[in-house]
């Protein structure tokens, strides 16, 4: 009788409680506690501050009857970091959105560069890839054309590189992204002494791996075991990006050594987009020579994002040597489907839509695999996918940054970065002819607290983002 009691007091307490938002009769799914059920969620502060199964109180009420509430979903490998880019992700869920793979530099500028500007969370790391940029003099911008990406670099030019990377770390970069197919020239050596700096930092490595596809030697299964050895031999933490564009035919090889791996305490991961199509720049060097036999894919299978048009050997000749992005239909269904049904294999999208134009996994992965995958091809349960967009990346980065365990989970005191969205209409709308093409079904989004789409539209006026850090 006493405990009635004191239930009724308490649910009483809760409902006298005025809260700044609440979200009404909605389904209600937290992937660290498996809470699965329909219950009201007040939000005060941009905190959850009450999981309730009876009536709260709120300035705002958003009726979420037949609407699943969930955590807001965690991109980390978003290339796209600006407005365009942030409200496409919106738009499909995502409320924290990280440039990891290729990072950052300078740190401390990037970040000043978006606070109180930004409609999500941001993040990035200390980039590999822009260090060397920077110290080798190379012509490129995002990725290198020139001796960063061709030359080894000399004893000093490595020493001012590794350098940059400190400094960014000591900024608070969340830990370190390596493109070694950007840099192929980078010896082994050289990415050993890079994961080492992460592994005395205690923070991960992001790795876009060596090399893809079957042929001996420099194949995806040579690349994967670099970094399983490395993080072995370091005690490195390493996530693999991207793992169905890398090892294409072999993904199922790929994701059993990882999982091998980790069995035995080796602290690897990895993540996949669900398309069977990859996106990077014509004059990087993933295009060096012998990429048709690497890829297993020529010409006809590229397509030049600036016009939609199929390459040939005449127009990948000038596209080439113009610069430019490029989609590469390499990945098949079947690796797609592999990794998205594989319970610890993350989502993160790779995303980038520049005017536009670009990949249409920058504007619908998350809707995608909620649609297509989870409700239509009944490939994942739903409560998997949603922790594979949620609590699994917000793990993979809690250790080093203690924003992230406030993140990816739908308990009171966590931040109040949430999605809420229709399960039976959740679908991706964004094509390869047509990738500026918002998801479905993504009807509210919440970032700390503060609405950032509403019905399905985005709130205009309002940046509620900040910048997620190791410190």
């Amino acid at each position: 009788m006493k405990l009635a009691l004191i239930a009724i007091a308490a649910a009483s307490g809760l409902m006298a409680q005025t809260y700044d938002v609440v979200l009404s009769g909605g389904r209600v799914m937290d992937p660290e506690s498996g809470l699965d059920a329909v219950r009201n969620v007040g939000i005060r502060g941009g905190r959850i501050a009450a999981i309730a199964a009876t009536p709260l109180q709120g300035t705002t009420v958003i009726d979420a009857k037949g609407l699943v509430v969930a955590p807001g979903f965690i991109d980390l490998h978003s290339h796209g970091q600006d407005d365009e880019n942030y409200r496409f992700k919106a738009r499909d869920g995502v409320t924290t959105a990280l440039e990891l793979e290729v990072g950052v530099s300078p740190v401390n500028a990037w970040y000043a560069a978006r606070q109180g500007k930004a409609l999500i969370n941001f993040g990035a790391s200390a980039g590999h890839i822009p260090a060397r940029i920077a110290v080798m003099h190379d012509p490129g911008t995002f990725l290198p054309t020139g001796p960063a990406a061709h030359r080894r670099t000399t004893a000093e030019e490595r020493h001012e590189t590794e350098q940059l990377l400190r400094k960014g770390l000591d900024e608070g970069a969340l830990g370190i992204g390596i493109g070694i197919a950007y840099v192929p020239a980078a010896t082994h050596p050289e990415i050993l002494s890079v994961v080492r700096i992460a592994a005395d930092r205690k923070v991960p490595c992001f790795v876009h791996i060596r090399s893809p596809g079957a042929i001996e030697p420099g194949s995806v299964v040579e690349s994967v075991e670099e970094m399983i050895a490395d993080a072995a031999v370091t005690g490195a933490s390493i996530h693999m990006v991207h793992v169905t564009s890398m090892a294409m035919g072999q993904t199922g090889l790929a994701i059993e050594m990882i999982e091998g791996a980790r069995k035995h305490g080796v602290d690897v991961t990895t993540e996949a987009y669900p398309y069977t199509a990859g996106q990077t720049r014509l004059d990087s060097a993933v295009f060096d020579e012998g990429w048709q036999q690497k890829l297993s894919i020529t010409y006809k299978d590229l397509q030049w994002v600036a016009t939609g048009e199929r390459l040939t050997a005449e127009t990948y000749a000038r596209y080439r040597k113009e610069g430019g992005s490029v989609i590469l239909h390499a990945i098949p269904e079947e690796a797609a489907r592999q990794a998205v049904a594989n319970p610890d294999v993350m989502i993160a999208s790779d995303g980038l839509i520049a005017g536009g134009k670009g990949h249409p996994r920058g504007a619908g992965t998350y809707a995608r695999v909620l649609g297509h995958y989870s409700r239509d091809e009944k490939i994942v349960p739903l409560m998997t996918a949603v922790r594979k967009m949620t609590l699994l990346p917000a793990r993979r980065l809690e250790a080093m940054s203690p924003q992230m365990k406030l993140k990816g989970r739908i308990k009171v005191g966590a931040d109040a970065d949430v999605t809420v969205f229709d399960a039976a209409r959740v679908i991706d709308k964004a094509t390869f002819e047509k990738p500026d093409q918002y998801s479905e079904g993504i009807t509210h989004v919440l970032v700390n607290g503060v609405l950032v789409v509403r019905d399905g539209k985005i709130v205009e006026g309002v940046k509620p983002g900040t910048g997620i850090k190791s410190h």
